[in-house]
């Protein structure tokens, strides 16, 4: 898909606000929409919403619906579901209803994570979806995790060892010097390895900006099961999350 068309930003009337009632974001929309009508609006929905987290500026349905739908203010429900799943997989963007049922909306990054906002052009902010699997795989492995296993993860996302992506560019360059300067990513020579081996762990900066109970949220969201279901995970992030309860009380 395209992602680079642009679309003015401009706020809609609170008269259409109470016309067309908030729905949910799980509600189905209608299906009549032709496909190449329903990509195009995606398409410019997400470009649309990148410019507002870029700005860090909220948005509304209203402003949606008079900016990008217009005519298609029917299929509200079932585009803006498939952005929000597009943004949160692809660009490591949250979109979160506030102050239901206003039907106010915020932009903010997966995991907490200021890679994105540090990188401001929108097809290398999606590169934080590198980051989050990266991280979220280290937690997975026992906080240490092999070259092998990362490169095998990447590879399913069609990101290979010295192939060149579209959007992620170098990808070696990306994960073994940028994210680990960045201080996201610590890249290290496995202890007595030989021949040398490698292995990556969190960064200083990935330990500031998020924690463990955070990234299993996440990846409990991503395949649809709760963060229970994942329980040597979920009592070491819990164990994490009293500890550092504890420390605050501690340094009060």
């Amino acid at each position: 898909m395209a992602f680079r068309q642009r679309s003015q930003s401009r706020q809609g009337s609170a008269g259409e606000r109470e016309e067309h009632p908030c729905p949910s974001r799980d509600q189905e929309g209608p299906q009549s929409l032709p496909l190449e009508v329903l990509y195009q609006k995606i398409n410019i929905l997400v470009d649309f919403l990148l410019q507002k987290y870029s700005i860090k500026e909220m948005t509304t349905r209203a402003e949606i619906l008079h900016c990008v739908l217009k005519d298609h203010w029917e299929h509200f429900p079932l585009i803006f579901a498939k952005v929000c799943d597009c943004l949160y997989m692809l660009f490591g963007v949250d979109v979160k209803e506030v102050d239901p049922p206003g039907c106010i909306y915020s932009l903010d990054p997966v995991l907490g994570l200021t890679y994105n906002e540090r990188n401001g052009d929108d097809y290398r902010s999606a590169k934080s979806s590198i980051l989050i699997l990266i991280i979220t795989t280290i937690f997975r492995k026992g906080n240490r995790a092999s070259e092998k296993v990362i490169w095998l993860e990447l590879s399913r996302m069609g990101v290979f060892d010295g192939r060149e992506h579209a959007v992620y560019g170098e990808p070696r360059k990306l994960i073994t010097e940028d994210l680990v300067e960045e201080g996201y990513l610590e890249y290290r020579q496995v202890p007595n390895s030989n021949p040398a081996r490698y292995e990556f762990l969190w960064g200083p900066r990935t330990h500031a900006e998020t924690n463990k109970m955070e990234v299993l949220e996440h990846l409990a969201k991503v395949n649809k099961r709760d963060p229970w279901s994942y329980l040597r995970l979920y009592e070491e992030a819990f164990r994490e999350q009293q500890e550092a309860l504890h420390a605050q009380r501690v340094g009060h």
